[in-house]
């Protein structure tokens, strides 16, 4: 159900070049959540530097939204970054997990699941 990997560099670099990263292969990044400074603020401090980036590919949206409106509850596509085990990992939903619970044509699972390559490319590009 979730999709993770993990990169040797540092999670500052991977933060810093995410946006770069995430253009090159279709997607921009609408926003970043980082859960730490988040809690901490309202009180309720972590430990872990826990930074989510909201992805989109408006492409793939506008597909996936006029095929299948309560996708919608699964964008945009959300991307964790956190250190574990002295690496940086990154982590999404898997995609095809939730595709198997849905009942859609097969040609827009394929589509769906060529748009999640391109995010797992991503994670796997540092």
């Amino acid at each position: 159900m979730i999709y993770k990997t993990t990169t040797q560099y540092p999670l500052e670099t991977v933060k810093s070049q995410m946006q770069e990263h995430a253009k090159a292969v279709g997607f921009g990044v609408l926003g970043t959540y980082a859960f730490k400074q988040i809690l901490e603020s309202k009180g309720h401090p972590i430990e872990k530097d826990i930074t989510v980036f909201e992805l989109c590919n408006p492409v793939a949206a506008q597909s996936a939204l006029d095929t299948l409106p309560e996708i919608s509850v699964y964008l945009p596509c959300r991307l964790s970054l956190y250190e574990e085990n002295g690496k940086t990992t990154l982590a999404t939903i898997g995609i095809e997990d939730m595709l198997g619970a849905v009942e859609v044509e097969e040609d827009f699972k394929v589509h769906m699941s060529e748009i999640f390559h391109k995010v797992r490319a991503l994670m796997n590009g540092w």
